[in-house]
């Protein structure tokens, strides 16, 4: 049985604000020194698949930094191993992925020189533990031409995903792409198993077709549905997250805390790899006053931490407070800074008396579809000043330098 696993990294992940502005939703820090797409590559490595396309195309630098030759995932090899496959000028001069199907059809000839049987296609940007051989064996058993992983989602959130119709036995008998009335709870993860030969007759054909999105969701789906194709749903029962809003972004990673962890990043037998700096054990000063956090190699804490997640790097100075937050890599809090439901993006320095996420929630005023909850966005490299105060619901920019003295509730500085 030959297998593989194409990972869709390109995405830009506009609903991030600043923290996508120059690198792809995939390379996104998470949990204290991962990054984003390091669970489906670790999900693949701990499946035993080895054969990993990787597409990207959206600010693909910092990505294809992390990837290098995939030696973190041990696919550093000579067959096979980690291919990253950006869009490439083709004889019809395009070059830019029109949509995911079309995406995985301008890498057809990538795909058939393993001759696989089944294609594994996956996002890049979901948080989630997952043995895919699960899904292959239900995919065999089922004799099926496609094969999606599906969870149960409330009701009043299916509206945000696509949403299979399921019979008494499991086939997809209706798929509904992002419906304003749902007929059923049963959202696509975007995890996928194709059989390589019906998918690739369908990405030809869907290539053909001038009034195609080509796209899995809107395009290739509905026609194997049209078609009567055999398309099951895997019910997949585990912990996943679409980390794809500030809010979502910001609860992940603090379900990484507690005793019991929604998601174990711990996991020995089970482990997600990265590619990240060699670094001391974290220095914690026993002055220092500390709760349920998650605490990085090579920080240095002196002050306060309550429930946050701190990046590799992050110094809290004496007399600091950081409650509810996530702190990426080498950020500076300085002494007698209060930091509340915040994300503060890498290499940010945190000037003394600064006050972070003060005072009521109002509506951002940039743009509220995105900034639209209690958090504050600092930006990559971001220098606030001493004695400034910044309200609830704000967002500074990547690099700002001009900084007002206070910064109210729903305000912004870009």
């Amino acid at each position: 049985m030959n297998i593989v696993a194409l990972i869709l990294a390109g995405g830009q992940g506009t609903r991030l604000g600043v923290i996508t502005e120059y690198l792809a939703k995939p390379a996104v820090p998470y949990g204290g020194k991962y990054r984003i797409i390091d669970f489906a590559i670790s999900n693949c490595v701990n499946s035993g698949i080895y054969n990993v396309g990787v597409l990207t195309q959206y600010r693909p630098h910092v990505l294809n930094k992390h990837l290098g030759i995939g030696r973190p995932w041990d696919l550093d090899i000579k067959t096979g191993g980690l291919t990253i496959l950006p869009p490439y000028v083709s004889s019809t001069d395009q070059s830019w992925y029109m949509g995911t199907a079309d995406a995985i059809y301008q890498n057809v000839e990538y795909i058939d020189t393993y001759d696989p049987d089944f294609v594994l296609i996956l996002s890049g940007d979901h948080i989630y533990k997952m043995d895919y051989n699960e899904m292959i064996d239900f995919h065999i058993e089922k004799n099926a031409d496609a094969t999606i992983a599906c969870m149960e989602v409330p009701l009043n959130e299916a509206h945000r995903f696509g949403i299979m119709v399921t019979d008494s036995f499991g086939k997809i008998v209706e798929f509904q792409e992002k419906p304003k009335e749902p007929r059923g709870n049963l959202a696509s993860l975007g995890i996928y198993v194709y059989s390589w030969k019906v998918l690739k007759k369908l990405l030809i054909e869907d290539a053909k077709d001038p009034n195609s999105e080509h796209d899995f969701g809107k395009n290739i789906i509905p026609r194997m549905l049209e078609e009567k194709n055999n398309l099951v749903a895997f019910n997949y029962e585990g912990y996943w997250r679409d980390v794809g809003t500030l809010e979502s972004y910001w609860e992940s990673n603090l379900e990484l805390l507690g005793p019991l962890p929604l998601l174990n990043i711990h996991d020995v037998n089970w482990k997600i790899y990265t590619q990240s700096e060699e670094l001391p054990p974290a220095f914690i000063s026993d002055k220092a006053n500390l709760s349920g956090s998650l605490i990085s190699e090579g920080c240095e804490v002196y002050g306060e931490v309550h429930n946050s997640v701190l990046f590799q790097g992050v110094i809290i100075e004496e007399g600091a407070i950081v409650k509810d937050s996530v702190i990426m890599n080498r950020c500076i809090i300085r002494k007698g800074a209060y930091i509340e439901k915040a994300i503060i993006a890498e290499n940010a320095e945190i000037g003394e008396n600064v006050k972070i996420g003060i005072g009521e929630f109002k509506e951002n005023k940039f743009n509220s579809k995105i900034y639209n909850s209690d958090i504050t966005l600092i930006g990559f490299n971001v220098s606030i000043p001493s004695n400034i105060s910044i309200g609830k619901n704000v967002v500074i920019g990547n690099s700002v330098k001009d900084i007002p003295d206070d910064v109210p509730s729903g305000g912004y500085v870009l």
